[in-house]
């Protein structure tokens, strides 16, 4: 499959996974891409960021990214038919001070690549949230959590350990908002059979 102006952020994913599974490359899907997969599209990233599993040399993640038609611009890669652009942040993969993070296999159409889980990408928004105070992750952070089952015991305990409890009972209370809200739109739109 080609890249198009068309092209999805799953598309892109996909793509760019397949590519680097191929070229020998391990390197784990994070950041707002996982929270548009796992949000279904409520949040919105036009950035993909792929942490590394290990060191990769500038010529080698350069060969690999042309095969598809990315080429690099400073510390990214673009793309010349798709508004989406690939990022490779230096690792390890960790969440705050959490450096056991455990990858999950995604599966995006007939590929199937690395990413955090929805419990880990919940929690990467949630360290925006709490790090930098940024509001947007706290709502892609309540997405994530109100479409996919997520261990809300481990992100409480992960929260506590960084020193955000209170931080964590902002984001339960917006999260329990969003449910019920959920629940009152969907009775909303029942109607009644003739």
């Amino acid at each position: 499959m080609k890249l198009s102006a068309r092209s999805t952020l799953s598309d892109v994913a996909r793509i760019v996974g397949g590519t680097l599974v191929d070229a020998g490359i391990g390197a784990t899907l994070s950041g707002g891409a996982c929270a548009t997969i796992y949000s279904e599209g409520a949040y919105q990233s036009l950035d993909l960021d792929f942490i590394l599993d290990g060191d990769v040399s500038q010529k080698r993640l350069d060969e690999a990214m042309s095969e598809v038609g990315f080429r690099r611009s400073t510390d990214h890669y673009v793309h010349p038919q798709t508004k989406f652009f690939v990022e490779f942040p230096r690792g390890p993969l960790a969440i705050g001070r959490d450096a056991a993070i455990r990858p999950v296999k995604i599966q995006l159409g007939r590929m199937r690549i690395a990413a955090l889980s929805a419990t880990d990408s919940c929690r990467d928004r949630l360290a925006a949230f709490y790090f930098w105070n940024d509001l947007s992750s706290l709502d892609a952070a309540v997405a994530i959590a109100s479409r996919r089952n997520v261990a809300m015991g481990k992100i409480r305990r992960w929260s506590k350990g960084e020193g955000h409890e209170e931080r964590f009972e902002e984001f339960r209370h917006r999260l329990l908002d969003a449910r019920r809200l959920s629940r009152s739109s969907a009775r909303s739109s029942w109607t009644e059979p003739v």
